[in-house]
Order: C-alpha cells, then sequence, then structure tokens
C-alpha cells in the first residue's frame, strides 16, 4: 500500500514521526512538496495525507481512481464534499478535527480582548505616534456569550473563557443537546432567535454546509443588543456581510472579528476593509502555525494511519451528507 504525504507545514519531528508509523504499518511512504513532484509509482497512491484549500487544484490527486482515504490536515472540508469533486466518489475523508480547538479558541479570546477593551484603537493611535484617549471598555467577565456551533472549537472557547466569570455561556447546536457541562444553557439552531436579544458576545464557529449559509441574517443581526460583538471563526458564508457592515457603521454593534470570509483572500476593494469596528485576520485562526496544532494533527493520522492498516474505524470520518 503507497501512502502519499504533502503537507508543507512539517519539521524533521513531524517526518520522523509520519515514517516510524509507515514503517510499523508496513506501508510506501513518499513526501512530496508539489503535486507535480509526486514520484512515479505514488500517482496511484492508496492514502493520502495534507493538503487544504489547494485541493482544488490538485488534477492528480483527484483524479486517482485508486484513492481510498483522503487524511485532511483541515477541519473544515465542505469544498470537498462536492459531487464529482474526486474520481473516486467512495473516497473515505477524515479531517483534523480535534486539533485546531486549542489555538482557535486562543485566537477567540485575544480578538474578543482586543475588541472589548478597545486595544484595536490604541493601538492605531499608537501607529501614528499618538497617545490616545481613554474610552469606556467592556470585560468578559459578566458577560453574556453565546457559542453558535458547540463542536470541539466551540467547546474549547467555552471551557477557556469560563475561567474570566462570564454571566452566562450559551451553547446553539444542530440538535441542541448539551454536549458539555461548561455550557449553562443548550438550545437549538431553531431556537436561536430567542437567545440572540441577550447576547453580548456572539462566537460562530460553524462548519460550512446549506443549514448554516447565512445563518446570521439581517433579521438575526438586527435581534443582537446594541454594543454587541461578532466572532466568526467558522466559515465565511454564515453572513450577511451588508447587514453587518451597516450595524457597524451606525456602531449600533460594538465590533466585529472576522477571520474567514466569502472569498479568501479579500479583495482590496471590499468594503469590509474600512468598516468601522471591524479586526480583520487573514485565515489564521486555526492553520498549521501553532506547533500544538502541527503535532495533534500529525498525531491523529499517525494513529489512524494504523487503524486503517488494521481494519479498524477511523476517527473523524465527514459525513458527507452533513457536511461535516
Amino acid at each position: 500500500m503507497k501512502v502519499l504525504v504533502y503537507n508543507g507545514a512539517l519539521n524533521e519531528k513531524h517526518i520522523q514521526e509520519i515514517e516510524e508509523a509507515s514503517k510499523k504499518a508496513g506501508v510506501e511512504l513518499c513526501f512530496t512538496s508539489s503535486e507535480n513532484d509526486i514520484p512515479e509509482g505514488f500517482e496511484d497512491s492508496e492514502v493520502v495525507y495534507g493538503y487544504g484549500m489547494n485541493l482544488v487544484n490538485a488534477d492528480k490527486i483527484r483524479g486517482n481512481k485508486n484513492l481510498k482515504w483522503i487524511s485532511m490536515i483541515s477541519a473544515g472540508i465542505d469544498y470537498a464534499l462536492k459531487p464529482g469533486f474526486f474520481a473516486n466518489e467512495n473516497v473515505i475523508i477524515t479531517n483534523s478535527s480535534g486539533s485546531y480547538g486549542v489555538t482557535i479558541a486562543e485566537h477567540i479570546i485575544a480578538v474578543s480582548l482586543m475588541m472589548m477593551r478597545k486595544l484595536t484603537l490604541t493601538y492605531a493611535s499608537s501607529l501614528q505616534g499618538e497617545w490616545g484617549s481613554l474610552s469606556m471598555q467592556k470585560s468578559l467577565k459578566d458577560c453574556h456569550i453565546t457559542v453558535l456551533g458547540t463542536g470541539d472549537i466551540g467547546t474549547c472557547f467555552a471551557k477557556r473563557v469560563k475561567a474570566f466569570e462570564p454571566a452566562e455561556i450559551i451553547g446553539v447546536s444542530r440538535s441542541g443537546k448539551n454536549q458539555d457541562p461548561v455550557y449553562d444553557k443548550m438550545y437549538s439552531v431553531d431556537q436561536l432567535d430567542e437567545v440572540l436579544p441577550g447576547t453580548e458576545l456572539l462566537v460562530m464557529s460553524l462548519p460550512g454546509t446549506t443549514e448554516t449559509e447565512g445563518i446570521l441574517s439581517r433579521e438575526r443581526i438586527s435581534l443582537l443588543p446594541e454594543g454587541a460583538y461578532v466572532v466568526n471563526v467558522g466559515r465565511g458564508s454564515a453572513i450577511d456581510y451588508d447587514a453587518l457592515m451597516e450595524s457597524l457603521n451606525s456602531e449600533r454593534l460594538g465590533g466585529a472579528a472576522l477571520d474567514v470570509f466569502k472569498v479568501e483572500p479579500l479583495p482590496e476593494d471590499s468594503p469590509l476593509w474600512t468598516t468601522k469596528n471591524i479586526l480583520i485576520t487573514p485565515h489564521s485562526a486555526g492553520n498549521l502555525t501553532l506547533d500544538y496544532t502541527r503535532d495533534k494533527n500529525v498525531h491523529q493520522f499517525c494513529e489512524n494511519l494504523m487503524n486503517y492498516v488494521e481494519s479498524k474505524p477511523l476517527q473523524h470520518v465527514v459525513d458527507k451528507v452533513q457536511g461535516y
């Protein structure tokens, strides 16, 4: 069995771990940094580990009819679920859910504090050589927080923000079932409209599905109280941006921190760049930029590789119907 690894974020420690796992599994292994550099004999690899959005342009990988399992380095893989995306429609797709919770949770707390403590304003003043001015601030303490999307990422955030003593942490999930005791209350998506009027900080960590597209609509943005904050680390398709920009420019909302967008990179002429009280980051909340994330990502693949060769159930298998 042949295994192709295409992951440019690996260091020597990760390469060694994958080599040891592959030796134990008894498979042929190949590392490549480009689809054009795949060695002869590995074009039809049964297993591929790596990729992200660049898989869209990876014709050799997608066209490999012998591909049985692709282990994606990302957590969100909605782009790879379209009919005909892979030559083998029955390919097993696993994602790296579970490896991004820590890094994205830290990002959410960082940008929330930046907005609520007005650090975005004072930092902008400092870049101009200005002392800046004092203004009223808000705190995570006694804050009413709603987590829309209570998977690994949302729950990792909820556990960490709990230390800031918020008034409550409400979870909103597809089923509405209480998955973790960190949430003070749990609601279903159907009940979202009931939750938003009492939400001071809305954290969105949703996968990209037909159900989540446009979920934060104009009507729902209007339900948020004056001065509320929005953080989106899930998918850019989840928000009505025109309505969000109007609420930010009128200063009805306190701010928004966006890490994901419908089109990435965000076009230079996007009006989001000049919207008031907005914090834009280049889809950097996750990715493999944190050592812990890379270590966890590689370790999960190595564990799954052993499961695969031993015909055991794989972890983090994506439900192609649900989209995650």
